[in-house]
């Protein structure tokens, strides 16, 4: 029996997204001559979402693969935070893009204009077959958590485009039947205003990251208190974490032990540390101390007198 291996899954994610990017590309090409022609700025709005997804998910591919380049002596943690510097270019066109959408939909909410219902309904039929066959295309028929966090983030982004051509789909119907002309432009808004909302979220994120915050899954109180309670520490201070990609975090902390410790007791307690965190942490770097040992980073304030 073949038995698929992490870089035959990661291989084929790789091309999930390469498929998703392609036809997200594609599609948003039509959809915004398609806004163009049905008078839609509903569709005209999700056109320059699609536009940003195509380029997230193209980044998002090319990272990928740059993800599996070794450290160098250029960039000694590797290429994982290059994520970071697309996200805030992804964000900023995005942005851009939304504040342009709401500008020309805002004003139509008072002069609603007429729309071509049948080529909305086509529209909304075709984006949910792309996004949804892309999405089907990245999940490979994998659970959520077999897949890399960028697999993920991506699918839930295709699923969530998928969810706003329901939208548009179940107004074009209603218009087919009723002449409400302000259904557009109010759903422009909602869907632009909702994907302005998530980008923010999202940047808001990744500048933390940049700005080595500790990340939104860590505690660092308890990570400390973890540490501590392994035998053969009396305690922990200087502990730091941060983020490579918001997925793959870093530690340094040092470690307080008994003067009778010998070296060979240290590097096991060490060890014991690593293991312990191991599932959290991809980079640790910890220092062992002796309890007569003046640390010069700890706090004047929490020194014993």
């Amino acid at each position: 029996m073949h038995m698929h291996t992490h870089a035959d899954h990661h291989h084929d994610e790789q091309g999930g997204m390469l498929t998703a990017f392609l036809l997200n590309l594609l599609f948003a090409a039509l959809e915004l001559a398609g806004g163009l022609w049905t008078n839609s700025l509903a569709i005209a709005s999700d056109a320059l979402h699609d536009f940003g997804d195509a380029i997230s998910l193209g980044i998002s591919w090319y990272l990928e693969r740059r993800a599996e380049q070794p450290s160098n002596e250029r960039y000694s943690y590797g290429y994982r935070r290059f994520s970071l510097l697309g996200a805030l270019i992804n964000a900023s066109v995005l942005i851009v893009g939304s504040v342009f959408v709401l500008s020309k939909a805002i004003p139509r909410l008072l002069r609603p204009e007429e729309t071509r219902v049948s080529g909305m309904l086509i529209f909304a039929i075709g984006g949910i077959l792309a996004n949804g066959i892309a999405a089907l295309r990245v999940r490979g028929g994998r659970s959520m958590a077999e897949r890399t966090i960028s697999a993920q983030v991506v699918m839930w982004h295709l699923l969530e485009d998928v969810l706003g051509w329901v939208a548009i789909l179940i107004v074009s119907v209603v218009l087919l039947f009723k002449d409400v002309p302000i259904l557009d432009p109010l759903l422009s808004v909602l869907i632009t205003g909702y994907v302005l909302y998530q980008i923010l979220n999202r940047l808001r994120r990744t500048i933390s990251i940049f700005l080595q915050g500790v990340p939104a899954d860590v505690d660092v109180a308890e990570i400390e208190n973890q540490i501590a309670a392994l035998e053969g520490i009396c305690s922990t201070h200087h502990t730091h974490v941060w983020s490579l990609d918001g997925a793959h975090h870093v530690l340094s902390t040092h470690l307080v032990v008994d003067d009778e410790v010998t070296p060979r007791e240290a590097l096991d307690i060490k060890c014991r540390v690593k293991a312990t965190l191991a599932e959290r942490f991809e980079h640790m770097t910890i220092e062992i101390e002796y309890g007569h040992e003046s640390c010069p980073m700890v706090p004047a304030e929490s020194k014993a007198p």
